[in-house]
């Protein structure tokens, strides 16, 4: 079986000509749940998936969108794939590392501000404050280096990652996640749970 190339989850996530105006209207596919879209997902790329979770895909590690497209299939495609299933996060570590290896390499520098966005997610999904801390510091930073036209879309990006921030802080865990991966919440997380805006 011929596995898809990385262009085409690029493609897939970003759409045939990807640029900053994505992020003026964030897209259903992106922050949507509908499972049709899943279905697609679990079809189209699981192989896929898997090839990178095995290690097959390391040649890709080597170059900036290359490495973007990996991030995607383990830190957003599993999370339609496996939607309320533990495995959803079960690869997360990867990603994370995809992501702080590609930082010291510098290859969030030369994608695209959107792109940046999906590159830095796995620290905003990570339990840990220090990732947290350190995804707000570069959602902070993109904030500031996008064109003023973009501010705003990018100001509830930089919005997104300090509410994650606050809730690892306050916990040291997500407790939206606690059912799925059969974790027992406190009175608090329950409690917390019952708000708006506790889940993402």
């Amino acid at each position: 079986m011929t596995l898809p190339q990385p262009d085409a989850v690029l493609r897939y996530w970003f759409g045939e000509t990807p640029g900053d105006a994505a992020a003026d209207a964030p897209s259903k596919l992106w922050w949507g749940k509908d499972a049709a879209t899943d279905q697609e997902i679990r079809e189209r790329f699981t192989a896929l998936r898997d090839a990178a979770v095995s290690g097959a895909l390391s040649a890709w590690e080597g170059d900036a969108h290359t490495r973007l497209a990996l991030i995607l299939l383990i830190d957003q495609f599993s999370r339609n794939m496996y939607r309320n299933d533990p495995r959803a996060f079960a690869d997360d570590a990867l990603a994370r590392q995809w992501c702080k290896d590609g930082l010291a390499l510098g290859h969030d520098r030369v994608l695209l501000s959107i792109e940046r966005v999906f590159f830095y997610l796995p620290l905003e999904h990570s339990e840990s404050v220090e990732d947290q801390q350190r995804c707000v510091a570069l959602f902070e930073a993109l904030e500031r280096e996008v064109a003023e036209a973009q501010r705003k879309s990018y100001a509830f990006y930089l919005d997104f990652a300090r509410r994650h921030l606050a809730i690892i802080e306050r916990f040291g865990r997500f407790p939206h996640r606690n059912a799925i991966l059969g974790r027992a919440s406190t009175p608090e997380e329950v409690e917390f749970l019952q708000q708006p805006g506790s889940s993402f």
